[in-house]
């Protein structure tokens, strides 16, 4: 049965938890804290997802950039699509090295066909560490 709500009647937040953030942003310990088509935030732990010398791994920050970015994208595209990553970008401009950073996500795009997200993370001080750029395909949702 379609859903008659639009992605603005949706309470993102309860959306997203009951979707779920998939097993790498659960192991890495990604929180969503706030929800919608227009602003997205979660944030995530530095601890257990360092490098070697102590810092948060780069690849940390793409995984929350896509996590937040992919799930604005599926919120837009509506029940019946599905919103999938084809470019995603990131340049890192600060390291965290403890505590919490937070990823604030807006759309930049927001097409029937594709979207395209900016992710700004922060560590506790508010200095942004890193800058994500994600570019998502929205297609019709497999049947069957």
């Amino acid at each position: 049965m379609t859903d008659p709500r639009t992605p603005a009647d949706i309470d993102g937040i309860a959306w997203a938890r009951e979707r779920g953030k998939g097993a790498l942003a659960e192991k890495m310990g990604i929180e969503f804290v706030e929800f919608t088509v227009g602003r997205a935030v979660a944030t995530m732990p530095v601890e257990g997802n360092t490098q070697p010398v102590g810092l948060l791994h780069g690849g940390a920050y793409v995984v929350l950039g896509e996590s937040l970015g992919s799930m604005a994208a599926n919120l837009h595209a509506g029940p019946e699509r599905l919103a999938v990553g084809v470019d995603i970008n990131a340049t890192h401009t600060r390291s965290a090295t403890s505590g919490l950073v937070t990823g604030v996500c807006t759309p930049i795009h927001l097409g029937r066909t594709m979207t395209v997200h900016e992710i700004a993370v922060t560590d506790e001080a508010g200095r942004r560490c890193s800058t994500i750029r994600i570019t998502n395909l929205i297609k019709d949702r497999p049947v069957g």
